[in-house]
């Protein structure tokens, strides 16, 4: 990663996010966001939908009204590229995306998106300039905000908690992703894991990532964690592999991988604690593999509930390929740049060879 994450390049300046929201219509208070659901929002039907002026005349898969308890679709922000502050507002406001992840990594300066002719929008940043943003609406097709590798913890507090209520604002449940193993590693872990939480709580997060794939913890004590979440009244999402090792790009695995027998035996036991959904990591299934590992996929969705369960997907072949294998009610996490193609490829109006025309529903 060439560059790390810092709150100028995000708009942090004096007059900061708000500063920014001031340019546009004014929002109703934030509202208390709810775990792997969201609440519903008033923006108007997409053209597929509407029947009467718009393409809803073309045949496409239904998608259930947010709340979703399947079919959810969680977005990683930027992991290589930060945001300008206008390109998360409209992401959020203007086009009501509801999930959104940051990173840490390069700039971007494209102006976001090249999509909409129609009327774009035109706001002021953080110094006062006029930005164009073209970013294509996206609607209701994202369920999940989710921070990448402490990126966070890089940001001035303010800054920081006027993205979450913005996010809160338009029914978006915000994830710290993974961090917790860093914080594992201190030598006072259970006092430096009650901060972590505290903090997190006065912020405005609700959901806390529990992943272990550099460290080797036990069980129970993993169990443990997911407890300590639920007392703060946050909710814990494990991410759970085969791979030791797994997270952070990891260039090469170097280590056998785990029985899937043991990643199952695991997911049940988080079930049975409570906890409303699983993360699956891609890496030693479909990630950094010569061929893939289906046959993991298949045993983790045979024996564990699938609305449950939500894979790593973040490459279009990936995906492609979970669409096609178990419908368009598969939970998918996914790089915000690939949104666009994979929401068209659940409402079925486009895709590859193999799926273009095939993926269906009936919902009568």
């Amino acid at each position: 990663m060439s560059k790390i994450l810092s709150t100028p390049m995000l708009g942090a300046s004096s007059r900061g996010l708000k500063g920014v929201l001031s340019q546009r219509a004014q929002i109703t208070a934030p509202s208390q966001a709810r775990w792997l659901s969201t609440k519903q929002t008033s923006a108007g039907a997409s053209l597929l939908q509407d029947k009467k002026n718009g393409f809803g005349f073309a045949r496409s898969n239904p998608r259930p009204a947010k709340p979703r308890a399947k079919g959810v679709t969680e977005i990683r922000g930027p992991y290589y590229s930060v945001i300008p502050p206008f390109y998360m507002i409209h992401f959020f406001s203007r086009y009501n995306l509801t999930g959104f992840s940051i990173g840490y990594g390069q700039a971007i300066s494209r102006r976001c998106a090249r999509n909409v002719k129609h009327h774009p929008p035109r706001i002021q940043d953080g110094r006062g300039r006029s930005e164009t943003n073209k970013i294509s609406r996206m609607g209701q097709h994202v369920d999940g905000l989710k921070f990448a590798g402490g990126s966070f913890s890089l940001f001035e507090e303010k800054p920081l908690r006027e993205l979450l209520d913005l996010a809160h604002e338009h029914g978006v449940y915000v994830s710290t992703g993974g961090w917790a193993e860093h914080l594992l590693t201190h030598p006072d872990p259970d006092h430096a894991f009650d901060r972590y939480l505290s903090k997190c709580k006065d912020l405005g997060f609700d959901v806390i990532e529990l992943s272990s794939g550099f460290l080797s913890l036990p069980d129970d004590d993993w169990l443990r964690l997911a407890d300590k979440v639920h007392s703060y009244k946050l909710e814990p999402k494990p991410e759970l592999g085969i791979q030791f090792g797994a997270g952070g790009d990891t260039p090469s695995l170097s280590v056998a991988p785990s029985d899937p027998k043991k990643l199952i035996s695991m997911g049940q036991k988080f079930i049975n604690a409570g906890v409303k959904r699983l993360m699956i990591e891609s890496e030693g299934i479909t990630e950094n593999m010569d061929s893939w590992r289906t046959d993991v996929v298949s045993q983790i969705m045979n024996e564990l509930p699938p609305e449950k369960v939500m894979f790593e997907a973040a490459d279009p072949k990936v995906f492609n390929w979970y669409i096609r294998e178990f419908g368009i009610d598969v939970n998918l996490f996914v790089d915000h740049s690939q949104i666009v193609q994979l929401s068209c490829l659940r409402s079925g109006i486009w895709g590859t060879a193999d799926t273009w025309g095939k993926v269906v529903s009936f919902r009568p």
